[in-house]
C-alpha cells in the first residue's frame, strides 16, 4: 500500500479576507472546498482570532496543527509590521494568540512567503533554479523570494519606496480598484514596478499570484521586461496550500 498523505489545515489571513481549507501536503491539493469570510473590521488581534475560531467549527473533527500565512513580517511567530491590518498586531505573538483562542497548535509565517512555498513545490516554480520572485497581488503586494528553491523570508518588496510612498499603494489590486484604472493602465504601472525589481535583483522568473493573477491575460501584453513572467498555478489557493506546507516543515524540525 502507498504512503498515506499528510492532511493539514491551512489558513490564509489577508487584509480583505480570511481563507481556510484542508490540504494534502504530499500532493499539493485542496481536499475540501475553501471557506472564505471577510476580514473583521477593524482587524484587531482579538477580532481576527475570534473569526478564526468560528471558521474552525467547520472542521470540528480536526485535531492536528494548523499552518497560517499572515500579512506581516514574521519573526518566530511574532508580527513585526502591519501594513494592511490593525496596528495592534505589531509585536503580537500570533502563534500564541491563535493557539490560546482555538486550542490548536499554530505555525505562522509571512503570507507571501508561504504562497511561494506552494508555487515552488507544486506550481509555476517547480524545478526552477536561480532567483524566483513570487508576488501576491491583492490588498497589498506581498513577495516571496527564492534562490535555488530555498526561501529568503520577509522580503516585503511591495514596501519599496516609490513617489513619496510605497509601491503597493500604486500597483496593488486594491490600488487599481481605488483609482479606477483600466487593466491597460494598471498593467503599465505594474510593468514599471517589475522593471524596478528586475534592475535591483536580476531574477530569473516572476510568478504573479493573488486575486489579479486570474486576469493576467488582460494586462500581460503591457510587460516589456526581459525576465519571464508567469501566473501562479494555484492563484488564490497558493496561500492556504503553502500555509499547510509551512506547518509540516516546522513540525519536521522539532
Amino acid at each position: 500500500m502507498g504512503k498515506k498523505s499528510e492532511i493539514i489545515l491551512g489558513f490564509d489571513i489577508g487584509g480583505t479576507g480570511l481563507k481556510v481549507a484542508m490540504i494534502d501536503t504530499d500532493r499539493g491539493k485542496l481536499t475540501t472546498a475553501k471557506q472564505r469570510i471577510l476580514t473583521p473590521q477593524p482587524s484587531t488581534p482579538r477580532a481576527v482570532a475570534k473569526a478564526i475560531k468560528e471558521m474552525l467549527k467547520e472542521y470540528d473533527g480536526y485535531k492536528g496543527p494548523i499552518g497560517c500565512g499572515f500579512p506581516s513580517i514574521m519573526r518566530k511567530g511574532v508580527a513585526k509590521s502591519a501594513a494592511n491590518i490593525d496596528k495592534g498586531w505589531i509585536d503580537t505573538n500570533v502563534e500564541e494568540l491563535f493557539e490560546k483562542e482555538t486550542g490548536h497548535k499554530f505555525y505562522v509565517a509571512n503570507d507571501a512567503d508561504v504562497a511561494g512555498l506552494a508555487e515552488m513545490k507544486f506550481g509555476a516554480g517547480k524545478n526552477e533554479d536561480g532567483t524566483v520572485i513570487v508576488l501576491t497581488i491583492g490588498t497589498g503586494i506581498g513577495s516571496g523570494t527564492f534562490l535555488d528553491g530555498e526561501l529568503f523570508p520577509n522580503t516585503e518588496f511591495g514596501h519599496l519606496l516609490y513617489d513619496g510612498n510605497i509601491y503597493e499603494h500604486h500597483v496593488s489590486n486594491a490600488a487599481r480598484k481605488r483609482l479606477d484604472l483600466s487593466w491597460d493602465e494598471w498593467g503599465e504601472r505594474f510593468n514599471k514596478y517589475l522593471s524596478h525589481l528586475e534592475t535591483l535583483f536580476s531574477p530569473d522568473l516572476f510568478i504573479l499570484g493573488g486575486g489579479a493573477s486570474k486576469k493576467m491575460d488582460l494586462y500581460r501584453h503591457k510587460f516589456k521586461i526581459q525576465t519571464k513572467v508567469v501566473a501562479a498555478k494555484f492563484q488564490n489557493d497558493s496561500g492556504v496550500m503553502g500555509a499547510a506546507m509551512y506547518a509540516k516543515s516546522r513540525m519536521k524540525k522539532k
